[in-house]
């Protein structure tokens, strides 16, 4: 019997599965990355839901495993060498379990850090603006007479949508025919800016043809459709 009791979070949420990779969540944009991962590697797991309305990724057993009290977090029991291994961040979440499932990145080592290169581009670009215009133009900002911040973002939201659609001209994912964890952590943030956001209209979503139609494609896959719903609000 595999034992976490020595890690703190497993006071809070319970392990009902302690072989499985134990996930805690909110279906967000980067949360879903990894259950999206999860859902189309197949990699058993067991999820758990970090309530921000309880503030739970303030406590003490979330801020053990991840410091930067963000969502998603993993605590895989079947570490490297056997041993358990706990990781905060969800790009680096997504390279871990490329590798230990040997899926969804490419094998050669060119390819794979031009994965990771796309990977990076999402994490240090459309997740942080896009975050930052669709709250904006939802929860703030739009009773301000001054529009020159939000227009700032709008302005670098559609630059990065424009890199986006001339990547994907020609291709039918990031990387070409091959579906990756690029798409797994780009396309839930576009998803959101137009859905969740209501920012669709704002930065001319309908400009960038490559990427509604590679959007389209994404949400329509099976371990998508289900991954964007875990773990389940309560």
């Amino acid at each position: 019997m595999i034992d976490l009791s020595t890690f703190p979070i497993t006071k809070k949420w319970p392990a009902q599965h302690p072989e499985r990779l134990q996930l805690y969540s909110l279906p967000t944009p980067n949360g879903v990355k990894v259950s999206i991962m999860l859902e189309e590697t197949g990699l058993a797991y067991e999820p758990h839901l970090v309530s921000f309305d309880t503030h739970d990724q303030m406590s003490p057993e979330f801020l053990s495993l991840s410091p930067n009290n963000k969502i998603p977090a993993i605590l895989d029991p079947n570490g490297p060498g056997g041993q358990p291994l706990a990781l905060f961040e969800s790009g680096a979440i997504l390279l871990y379990l490329a590798d230990k499932s040997g899926q969804l990145i490419p094998q050669d080592a060119a390819g794979r850090y031009e994965t990771i290169q796309w990977l990076m581009w999402q994490m240090g670009g459309i997740g942080p603006m896009f975050g930052q215009l669709g709250f904006f133009n939802k929860f703030a900002g739009r009773d301000y007479e001054d529009k020159r911040p939000r227009d700032r973002y709008v302005a670098e939201a559609r630059r990065l949508l424009a890199v986006l659609d001339q990547r994907l001209a020609g291709r039918a994912w990031i990387m070409g025919e091959a579906y990756t964890i690029a798409d797994i952590a780009t396309f839930p943030w576009v998803r959101n800016l137009i859905g969740f956001y209501e920012a669709g209209d704002l930065v001319g979503i309908n400009d960038f043809a490559n990427v509604t139609r590679a959007l389209a494609a994404f949400v329509a896959r099976p371990a998508v459709v289900k991954g964007l719903g875990i773990p389940k609000r309560g």
